[in-house]
């Protein structure tokens, strides 16, 4: 009865699956001992300034929060030399995917997205009852000419994830040129950006230059990966007033909280944040490989705060036996590079841990 009253696309909607929190895993085992590579997450925490901050405004938790966040906008606005109304503020990047899908798609258009890159895109189509054309990735990255020359009369959105998640590619400053050559102006491509800080190569692009020439590029954003924010849920999108326009009217009102937007302002005045959590990434990410060269594993050498490991074998069976052993790391089926593992550079003893545990396995 109930089947009947739900939308008919609702029926076949797979859910996001995240992966499991350290709580979880510890009741569910039995474990006292465990830790998590699963989700991208800062080992190193959050500023201390920003929880400093956080702890300051919990006695006004009572009252809503300021419904447009105009504080943050400005905040993030005077960084990147742009005006509030460029900017949008959403629940974490999640929920401006969401919102880009519910402003800009209509039942019967298409979206492109990369076969290798981060399966929220597909599930934004989804939810709009489009078309979603999934162009296969050349060398583990976006092919970039390939999704240009997948583009049809009905594509309205094409999504591209740079550094890429789950692969930890990038594309280059030379590829987006390329791209942008002869690209129809009226689709919207959507940059997601949630690895920007990691992101050091010299030839890793900057988009907003694309923004400020006045392309219809929506930029995203986050805090939650190395500003270690991810509880509080706090993303931002940057984009032509004319789109953020848009974006606003379907954005539900008080969707970032109160603390969240505090924590945030004030994680952009500690200059600290990203260079320490920067260099933990480079170094440990360096030590990674060389451990993996010694087990002749595998992998893809990563732009972000992540690397993605073929295993060369059913990664699902693996993935298990490391968290039986206190280890969570995330298995890519779902993406289907079933063979491969995605690995959250930890602290140095949670990676020695991890390459260990690994090590008994294979």
């Amino acid at each position: 009865m109930i089947e009947k009253l739900i939308r008919k696309n609702i029926l076949q909607f797979q859910p996001y699956i995240p992966g499991k929190p350290i709580a979880e895993v510890k009741r569910e085992l039995g474990l006292k001992r465990v830790i998590k590579l699963a989700s991208n997450e800062n080992p190193l925490g959050p500023s201390l300034k920003a929880l400093q901050a956080v702890k300051k405004a919990l006695n006004s938790v009572f009252l809503y929060p300021e419904g447009s966040g105009i504080l943050l906008k400005r905040k993030i606005a005077k960084k990147l030399a742009l005006r509030p109304s460029n900017i949008i503020l959403g629940n974490g990047s999640d929920e401006l995917i969401e919102i880009i899908g519910k402003t800009f798609l209509d039942p019967g258009d298409e979206i492109i997205v990369s076969a290798d890159g981060f399966i929220r895109y597909k599930m934004a189509g989804d939810l709009m009852c489009c078309g979603v054309i999934a162009v296969p990735s050349k060398d583990h990255k976006h092919d970039l000419a390939g999704m240009k020359a997948a583009i049809t009369p009905k594509t309205k959105v094409i999504f591209i994830i740079n550094p890429n998640n789950p692969t930890g590619t990038y594309v280059s400053e030379r590829e987006l040129v390329e791209f942008f050559q002869g690209l129809r102006e009226d689709i919207i491509v959507v940059f997601d950006e949630a690895y920007y800080e990691y992101a050091t190569q010299k030839d890793y692009p900057q988009t907003l230059d694309y923004l400020r020439k006045g392309k219809n590029v929506i930029i995203l954003r986050t805090f939650s990966k190395i500003y270690a924010l991810a509880g509080l849920r706090v993303g931002y999108g940057l984009a032509g007033e004319e789109l953020i326009s848009y974006l606003e009217r379907v954005r539900p009102p008080f969707n970032v909280n109160s603390l969240a937007q505090v924590a945030a302002e004030v994680s952009l005045d500690d200059k600290q944040q990203i260079k320490r959590s920067l260099a933990l990434v480079e170094k440990e990410k360096k030590k990674l490989y060389r451990e993996l060269d010694k087990l002749s594993i595998t992998y893809i050498p990563s732009a972000a705060n992540f690397v993605l490991i073929d295993l060369k074998r059913e990664a699902g069976e693996i993935s298990k036996k490391l968290l039986a052993s206190g280890v969570i790391v995330r298995p890519m089926g779902e993406y289907k590079l079933p063979t491969c593992i995605r690995v959250t550079i930890g602290l140095p003893a949670e990676n020695n841990r991890f390459v260990s545990a690994l090590r008994k396995l294979l």
